[in-house]
């Protein structure tokens, strides 16, 4: 699926749930579904700066595509890299340095976070295409 695909199956998702409690609660389920990071990965080198908790993403290059893995220590930022992860992981570098993030607003995930956790999914947003980047430059 391409990354649009994959943004707009979100933008369904979350479109049939009537309040945000109910949204809160799917994004800190879709937390408890991903996988757990090994602790390898759990490293200050892939902590993620700019978040209240803390989040750690790594990334490997396979083929051609970018697979992250991500865990953190909170359990609605969880919910949260968990919907990045799944956007981007398995993607080419290219499509996510060309990919918008404009369905984090159509979700209303951005507005109904505090300034901090906004700050947070924005540099998460940030790493993710910064490692797309670094892959890409490498080929």
């Amino acid at each position: 699926m391409t990354i649009k695909d994959i943004q707009e199956e979100i933008i369904d998702e979350f479109s049939m749930f009537d309040d945000w409690d109910e949204r809160y609660q799917y994004v800190i389920d879709l937390g408890k579904t991903l996988p757990l990071a090994e602790e390898q990965y759990k490293t200050d080198e892939n902590i993620i700066k700019g978040c209240q908790s803390r989040v750690w993403l790594h990334a490997e290059e396979k083929d051609g595509r970018v697979f992250f893995t991500a865990d953190s220590d909170a359990i609605l930022t969880k919910g949260i890299i968990a919907i990045l992860i799944r956007v981007f992981s398995g993607q080419q570098p290219k499509d996510i340095l060309d990919a918008d993030t404009v369905f984090i607003d159509e979700i209303g995930l951005k507005e109904h976070l505090s300034p901090t956790r906004a700050n947070g999914l924005v540099s998460m947003v940030k790493q993710i295409k910064m490692y797309a980047l670094a892959f890409s430059a490498k080929n």
